[in-house]
């Protein structure tokens, strides 16, 4: 609706929403974040849980919401009507902008559970969202690399219990977890740093989707395998904000998670850890070709 205006003024308006949403939201969900500090007792966080929840689903909505009276954008997607609002998924998608995340919470809201992240331990102590991702139930990971646990052999299991049992309340309640297998976002830089064998991604790091698998169990149903292209280049997020975005193509694929990944220790099982590595290999190089294909399509 206002895409006609300047590409600044855009911007500064979009900003203004997006600020404006973001403090009416939060205000809302302090309110129940704060009574689960205050009764710290599972039966009424149980209750809490749904509220919170619809809370930020709202929040997401109305992201949407001020997006289409921001932006003018020809979404090209594939793959939303096999997914099921009531199933367990673990996310995954290529990398790129910061853009992808309000691309992916803008095209699976009410398709699948609200996306929660796996979080570092120190996150939470992050002012305002640090409490907003706790209220959430966002699963908060401690992890220990393996020359730690080499100088410290009797904290080996540790971590996967600590995150097991931050992941329980997922078997009550549907849940969609995301993960970005490159860990950080794509640049030609990084690319060319890392001698990355692929064309358009960067080297997956199969540890921390090894680490969600096994932490949750059986619990997800399926991998949603996502790819993200902006057929016009890369945008940063003030690109997207001044309404620059014109393209974007997402492909969506619900892949099988074999039942046995699940089930094995990713760091101390060598003949599993490779056999992992191939797995995602073979997903990053079906991924790497799919993106050559939608940039020149």
């Amino acid at each position: 609706m206002f895409n006609f205006l300047p590409k600044p003024l855009v911007g500064i308006l979009a900003s203004s929403l997006l600020f404006i949403n973001v403090v009416f939201w939060c205000s809302c969900l302090f309110v129940f974040a704060l009574i689960k500090v205050i009764i710290p007792l599972k039966p009424w966080h149980n209750l809490l849980t749904p509220i919170l929840t619809k809370i930020a689903e709202c929040w997401v909505m109305c992201n949407s919401g001020w997006m289409a009276l921001t932006q003018k954008t020809h979404w090209d997607v594939e793959g939303l009507s096999d997914l099921n609002y009531k199933g367990w998924y673990l996310v995954n998608a290529n990398h790129q902008s910061w853009v992808d995340i309000l691309v992916l919470q803008h095209l699976l809201k009410g398709r699948i559970p609200l996306l929660k992240f796996f979080l570092k331990q120190e996150l939470i102590r992050v002012p305002i969202m640090g409490l907003s991702w706790w209220a959430l139930d966002f699963p908060f990971m401690k992890r220990f690399s393996r020359e730690y646990l080499e100088k410290h052999p009797e904290m080996r299991g540790k971590d996967l219990e600590t995150t097991r049992i931050a992941c329980e309340k997922f078997a009550r309640t549907p849940t969609s977890v995301m993960n970005f297998m490159e860990g950080t976002r794509f640049t030609e830089k990084k690319h060319s740093k890392q001698q990355s064998p692929y064309q358009n991604l960067l080297k997956p790091k199969a540890g921390g989707i090894a680490f969600a698998l096994n932490a949750m169990g059986d619990k997800f149903q399926s991998l949603l395998n996502i790819t993200i292209v902006y057929p016009d280049g890369i945008p940063s997020f003030w690109d997207f904000l001044s309404g620059r975005i014109k393209n974007v193509k997402v492909r969506i694929e619900v892949e099988p998670i074999p039942a046995h990944f699940t089930q094995k220790d990713y760091n101390e099982d060598d003949e599993f850890r490779a056999e992992f590595q191939q797995w995602t290999h073979e997903m990053w190089l079906k991924k790497d070709a799919l993106i050559s294909e939608l940039q020149t399509n």
